[in-house]
C-alpha cells in the first residue's frame, strides 16, 4: 500500500509538473501584454504588482488601432472559422455515416482508370484549344464518370473497403502542409485568371479550410457514429422511415456530444492555423495568426505589442473550451452517449 501510494504521488507530481509547463506560455503571454515596455525590456518578471505594476496602454493601443487593423483580421478568423466549421462538420458527419452504415467496394483498377482518364482528358481538351481551367473541370467530370462506371464492372485486382477509404482520408493529413497550399495557390492564381477571384477571398479560404478539416472530421465522427446503437435505426427502417430523415431526426440528436467536441476541435484548428491564411491572403481576409506574426517594427519585435494581439487571440477558444467543456466529455468519452 506505502509503494502504491508514493507510486500516486509521484505521478501527480510529474502531472503537475507537465501542467506548469503547458500552462506557463499562456500566464507568460498574458502577464507580457499587461506589462509597459520598460518592464519588458528590462528582463523576465513574473508576478504583476509585485516584480511589476500592470497597465492596460499596450491593449489601448491595440483596440485603438494604433497599431493596425486589429478588428479585421478578428472578424475574419471568425467569420471563416464559424462557416468552414459547421460546413465542414456537416459534410463530414454525412461521409462519416455512410462509411460507418454501408458497405463500399472500391476497385483498384477503377481508380488507376479515373486518374488515366483525367490526364488523358485534360491534355486533349488542352489540345483542342480550350482554356487550363475548362479543360480541366471538363476532364475532372470525364474521369469520375469514367471512375463509377468502371467500379460496377467485375474488374480483376485489389477490392479497397470502408477501412482503406477511412485510411485515404486520414493519410491526407500526412503530406507536408506547404505541398497542399503551394497546390492550392496555382490552383486559385488559375481559378483567378479564369475570372474566378479565390485569393484573399472569404470562400477561398473556407473550402481551403474545409480540405484540410475533412480528414480529421471524417476520422473523428466515425468513432462516434460507430458507437451509437444500431436497433434504433432498424426501428425506423421497419417502419419505412427514409434514411435520410433517420440521420437527420435520430442519428445528429444521439450524436450531438460528439458533433459538438469534434467542431470546437476544428474551431481551434482553423483558428489557429498559420500557412494557409500565409500564402492565400493579403490584406482583406487576413487572420489573426498572420496579423501575430507582423506585429514588429523597424525597432524590432515589440513583445508587449505581440502579446497583447496574442492574448487577444487566444482568448475567444479559452472561453469556448471552458464553456463546451461538458460536450467534449461527453462526447469524447462517452462515445457521443449518455
Amino acid at each position: 500500500m506505502q509503494r502504491s501510494g508514493a507510486i500516486r504521488w509521484i505521478v501527480f507530481g510529474l502531472l503537475v509538473l507537465w501542467l506548469c509547463f503547458t500552462f506557463f506560455p499562456i500566464y507568460w503571454t498574458y502577464i507580457t501584454a499587461f506589462k509597459p515596455p520598460p518592464a519588458v525590456m528590462e528582463g523576465p518578471t513574473y508576478l504583476p504588482w509585485i516584480d511589476f505594476n500592470p497597465t492596460l496602454s499596450t491593449l489601448g493601443e491595440v483596440f485603438r488601432q494604433e497599431r493596425g487593423d486589429i478588428f479585421g483580421p478578428l472578424i475574419a478568423s471568425t467569420l471563416i472559422g464559424v462557416v468552414a466549421t459547421i460546413l465542414a462538420v456537416a459534410l463530414g458527419a454525412m461521409a462519416a455515416y455512410a462509411l460507418v452504415r454501408f458497405e463500399y467496394r472500391v476497385r483498384l483498377l477503377s481508380g488507376l482508370l479515373f486518374a488515366a482518364a483525367g490526364i488523358g482528358a485534360y491534355l486533349g481538351l488542352n489540345a483542342v484549344g480550350l482554356s487550363e481551367m475548362q479543360a480541366f473541370g471538363l476532364a475532372f467530370l470525364i474521369a469520375l464518370a469514367t471512375g463509377i462506371l468502371s467500379n460496377l464492372l467485375p474488374l480483376p485486382g485489389p477490392v479497397l473497403h470502408n477501412k482503406d477509404v477511412v485510411f485515404w482520408f486520414v493519410s491526407q493529413r500526412m503530406f507536408p502542409p506547404i505541398v497542399s497550399a503551394f497546390a492550392l495557390y496555382l490552383l486559385y492564381v488559375r481559378l483567378g485568371r479564369e475570372g474566378i477571384q479565390s485569393l484573399d477571398t472569404f470562400w477561398g479560404m473556407v473550402v481551403c479550410y474545409i480540405a484540410f478539416s475533412m480528414p480529421i472530421v471524417v476520422w473523428l465522427l466515425r468513432d462516434f457514429f460507430q458507437a451509437l446503437p444500431v436497433e434504433v435505426e432498424e426501428a425506423a427502417l421497419v417502419d419505412n422511415v427514409p434514411r435520410w430523415r433517420i440521420f437527420i431526426q435520430i442519428v445528429i440528436p444521439m450524436a450531438l456530444p460528439g458533433l459538438v467536441a469534434v467542431a470546437l476541435i476544428t474551431f481551434g484548428f482553423i483558428w489557429n492555423e498559420f500557412l494557409f491564411a500565409l500564402i492565400l491572403t493579403s490584406s482583406d481576409w487576413q487572420t489573426m495568426p498572420i496579423l501575430i506574426s507582423g506585429q514588429a517594427s523597424v525597432r524590432g519585435t515589440e513583445w508587449w505589442s505581440q502579446s497583447s494581439v496574442a492574448a487577444i487571440a487566444i482568448t475567444p477558444m479559452i472561453v469556448i473550451t471552458f464553456i463546451l467543456a461538458r460536450f467534449m466529455r461527453s462526447g469524447l468519452m462517452l462515445g457521443a452517449i449518455k
